[in-house]
């Protein structure tokens, strides 16, 4: 669904992308706040940051570059719209390069709210299963939203698109085989830097994120009618500055 409506002034045109990129946005800060829950819980992140964790722990030892999981969650997005790039070829459009500036996005949200719950310590198990479902619930919130909201996809579910017009595979078997793909490969990874299964980075928690987040996303969607009039709505600057002053002087005066 896109939100670009037909317009006759260019200035509705420009008005309507920057509303629904601002809430993309938005909804992007949101995804990235369950991500980082999900990460913080010990239990095992979910798929789309399996491997930028890993990778961020074999940093830490001087294995790998030292980056921060939100850096190399956008390499690794650069690196799935270059597959898709490969796998569709004459038939991957343009404008999917955006995915890339939606996928730096990701990264440097995912960053900060890496640092909003890094006061987050899950020392029993019963605070992480609940901050591990506390991330899944918001996590579905912020796709719910993100698919709302019209733009190109994200680069994992890019992939994933790829994947079913090169192949013909349902989409919904796509993506179950590049989740799995994703997450062998940081296991994968986690023996090469490690030596060993790395169970906070891929555990059950991350098998939890894997069927409960696809579950709450369609059980929440009805629900999410409202977020599509918001989309649809027109911001008009003038009359909130008008409002608010008109508060501002009834309130001292």
């Amino acid at each position: 669904m896109n939100v670009l409506v037909e317009s006759s002034s260019l200035k509705d045109k420009i008005i309507s992308f920057a509303w629904q990129h601002l809430l993309l946005v938005v909804s992007l800060f949101i995804m990235t706040f369950g991500v980082a829950l999900c990460v913080r819980s010990s239990l095992g992140s979910s798929v789309i940051s399996t491997i930028p964790f890993v990778m961020t722990l074999a940093g830490g030892i001087g294995e790998a570059p030292r980056l921060t999981i939100g850096e190399y969650t956008y390499l690794m997005n650069f690196f799935l719209v270059g597959l898709q790039i490969l796998i569709l070829r004459k038939k991957f459009q343009p404008v999917q390069l955006f995915q890339l500036a939606i996928g730096f996005v990701f990264g440097a949200l995912l960053d900060i709210n890496m640092w909003i719950t890094s006061a987050i310590a899950c020392d029993t198990m019963l605070w992480q299963v609940l901050v591990q479902l506390m991330g899944c619930v918001v996590l579905a919130v912020g796709i719910s939203m993100e698919i709302r909201c019209g733009s190109v996809t994200m680069p994992g579910e890019g992939i994933t698109v790829a994947v079913n017009k090169a192949t013909g595979i349902p989409f919904a078997k796509a993506k179950i085989m590049v989740d799995i793909t994703l997450v062998v490969i940081a296991v994968a990874l986690g023996y090469m830097y490690f030596g060993s299964w790395q169970w906070h980075v891929v555990g059950v928690g991350t098998l939890i994120a894997m069927v409960f987040v696809g579950a709450m996303v369609k059980a929440l969607d009805p629900h999410f009618e409202w977020f599509t009039r918001v989309l649809y709505y027109r911001p008009g600057f003038r009359r909130y500055i008008y409002g608010l002053a008109r508060y501002v002087y009834k309130r001292f005066n």
